[in-house]
């Protein structure tokens, strides 16, 4: 709101410019950078799978999701991390389907 020349009201005060702030880098949490996935991606690629993703990625190819669902959730802790992964997962078993077909 840009302020005027007035004593009262909305736009009371003397006019002045808005100074645009800075980023801090605690509000870039969470935020994924080009470098990070790309070395995620290295390392998936070199290291493979856990053993449970491997068993989960089973369960699911199998339709078994709610048993997949339950396995995620007891590894990871939280349902939201397990829903997260099981998305993962299957999508890379989508991509994977997709190639050798």
């Amino acid at each position: 709101m840009v302020r005027s020349d007035l004593r009262q009201g909305l736009n009371k005060g003397h006019p002045t410019t808005p100074i645009a702030k800075t980023v801090r880098p605690s509000q870039r949490k969470g935020i994924q950078s080009a470098r990070t996935k790309f070395v995620r991606s290295v390392v998936r690629e070199v290291v493979g799978f856990s053993p449970y993703e491997r068993r989960v990625m089973e369960l699911l190819r199998n339709s078994k999701d709610k048993k997949a669902r339950k396995l995620t959730k007891k590894r990871l802790g939280t349902l939201l991390r397990s829903k997260r992964k099981l998305e993962e997962l299957s999508t890379i078993i989508q991509e994977s389907r997709r190639t050798t077909h």
